[in-house]
């Protein structure tokens, strides 16, 4: 049986939006950690002009497997096995990065190495849209938000709701540029930011 997401399902109409809009001139985007597989077939099917590379932990690949074998899309690619504490991503080699719901799973250490992953993936002139709830100035957009962050931290003290500006910090480190930064239902955002051209 594939695996299931509620928020997945519920997300993903106004992401595709964002993305319709920010990947339009991509070829090949990588979507780091797919999760259960959901947004890869709904994205990808939705988006036939460029290729859609999943991937994630090795554990889950079989639940993305599944996705994949019922739609048999031809522009979405088996999982990479990917780690953002291993250095062993591809270089530059994709003019699109997706990820949704990774920052405040990770500790924050694991943010700093995620984005320098990004860094190193995104070509010049490509693009990186990351999705979930975020903090601005400190503090939380929702009092769900808040009640969210305490459940996260209940169940790993290292992860948590990340602030935008110390996230948009780590992007700039990576000479990355905001774009725009999206309103999206139930107090998510979706950052969009881009490498300038060589």
């Amino acid at each position: 049986m594939k695996p299931f997401s509620d928020p997945c399902e519920r997300n993903k109409g106004p992401i595709l939006a964002v993305l319709r809009e920010a990947f339009s001139d991509c070829r090949a985007v990588l979507e780091i950690g797919s999760g259960t597989g959901q947004h890869a077939v709904h994205f990808a099917a939705a988006l036939p002009h460029l290729t859609w590379q999943t991937s994630d932990l090795p554990v889950g690949h079989p639940g993305i497997l599944a996705w994949l074998e019922e739609y048999r899309l031809p522009n979405v690619l088996p999982p990479l096995a990917l780690d953002v504490n291993r250095f062993d991503w591809p270089e530059a080699a994709y003019d699109g990065v997706f990820s949704a719901n990774t920052a405040h799973i990770l500790s924050w250490q694991e943010v700093e190495l995620l984005f320098r992953g990004i860094g190193r993936t995104v070509k010049p002139g490509g693009w990186v849209c990351l999705y979930g709830p975020f903090n601005y100035g400190g503090r939380f957009t929702s009092e769900s938000n808040r009640l969210f962050d305490a459940s996260l931290r209940a169940r790993d003290p290292l992860s948590g709701i990340r602030d935008f500006e110390r996230v948009h910090a780590l992007a700039r480190e990576q000479g990355l540029t905001l774009v725009k930064d999206h309103a999206m239902p139930t107090n998510n955002r979706t950052l969009v930011w881009r490498k300038p051209a060589v």
